[in-house]
């Protein structure tokens, strides 16, 4: 009935939580289907090792060759009527595919069904729920803006992913939401409210770690699928590489590229911070602010300066946290009224 997909690279940290959170689903009617894109760490002992335990897992190892090709593989093997996503790093509930099949089952219009998510950090540490939009008409107006899946919580028909033609290569590290932007040309979209999967916050991640190539390439899904809606031929058909000159012919501006970028950077931030990887988020911060900002609104500027100020202060740093609040004040004045608001709002007077 289904194939669970996975693709592995070097993931020995959290591999054997993803590995049995898949093969103790309640739901039991599944193959999975794992590509080791040529790790170097232990990743293919370990897979080898439930392989031969449990007759469900296909391995299959492969010299790295990235991402896509190795999910475009993984998903050419599969024989379920339906492809369900998992990463290594991630752990499902263990009544996802059993929730995610009755949905599919009782929707056949439904071509990719995905559903809530709880953050955790690498230690497993809860860091709160995120919801999606559930039903199709609020997913495709929110699409054209932002991705409203989470990759490995999604579920879809093998047969609309074949049809689509799979994940397409020039829109790297984003190539899951062009892919549900393409689906959603010709067919239907829905999320589950309920948690499906724990979904962890680390500074390895392709979000994090490949930001601004995955920026790119998001809004290269966006420009293509909106020319898509008005009758054009899909641009990126004839394109091989995602740089700003190729958006720039696409319609998006170098200045809205650089506050999407802007945009972006300041979210992972926050999110490093959130999962308590200070450091790093300092480290991003800092080589955010030596890119180019000529186009970034003030606003996010300031912001960012205050992320860094708060980061330094819980180093203990706190000249360099005081240097960096100074120039987030120069840069938007208004923003010295923050903590004025708080302790408002903490006193109830606002």
């Amino acid at each position: 009935m289904v194939s669970v997909v996975m693709s592995v690279f070097n993931g020995e940290r959290f591999l054997r939580e993803a590995v049995e959170s898949v093969l103790e689903q309640t739901f039991r009617e599944f193959e999975f289907i794992v590509v080791d894109d040529g790790s170097t760490d232990q990743s293919a002992s370990i897979l080898d090792s439930y392989r031969k335990s449990d007759a469900r897992v296909r391995v299959y190892h492969q010299e790295n060759k990235g991402l896509i090709e190795s999910l475009n593989r993984g998903c050419s093997l599969a024989q379920g009527k339906y492809i369900a996503r998992m990463d290594a790093d991630d752990i499902a509930v263990r009544e996802r595919l059993m929730w995610q099949v009755d949905f599919m089952e009782k929707h056949p219009q439904v071509a990719v069904l995905g559903g809530a998510v709880e953050w955790i950090d690498a230690t497993g540490k809860s860091l709160g729920t995120h919801n999606t939009p559930v039903a199709d008409c609020e997913i495709k107006s929110e699409l054209l803006h932002r991705n409203v899946f989470w990759h490995p919580t999604v579920i879809m028909l093998r047969e609309g992913f074949v049809s689509s033609g799979g994940y397409r290569k020039v829109v790297v590290d984003a190539e899951d939401y062009d892919l549900w932007l393409r689906i959603a040309d010709r067919c239907q979209l829905a999320n589950l409210e309920t948690v499906v999967l724990k979904y962890r916050i680390h500074p390895f991640q392709v979000s994090m770690s490949k930001r601004r190539q995955q920026t790119l390439c998001k809004l290269a899904a966006q420009a293509s699928a909106s020319l898509r809606r008005n009758g054009t031929p899909d641009p990126l058909e004839a394109v091989k590489e995602i740089t700003p000159a190729v958006l720039a012919e696409l319609g998006v501006t170098e200045a809205r590229q650089q506050s999407v970028l802007a945009s972006d950077w300041r979210n992972w931030i926050r999110n490093m911070c959130l999962a308590g990887e200070y450091s790093v988020a300092l480290k991003a911060a800092d080589g955010m602010l030596q890119s180019d900002l000529q186009y970034v609104e003030r606003w996010q500027i300031a912001d960012l300066y205050l992320i860094i100020a708060r980061l330094y202060w819980r180093q203990k740093r706190l000249l360099k946290s005081f240097l960096a609040a100074v120039r987030a004040v120069m840069t938007r004045p208004v923003v010295a009224g923050r903590p004025l608001k708080l302790l408002l709002r903490r006193l109830g007077l606002a």
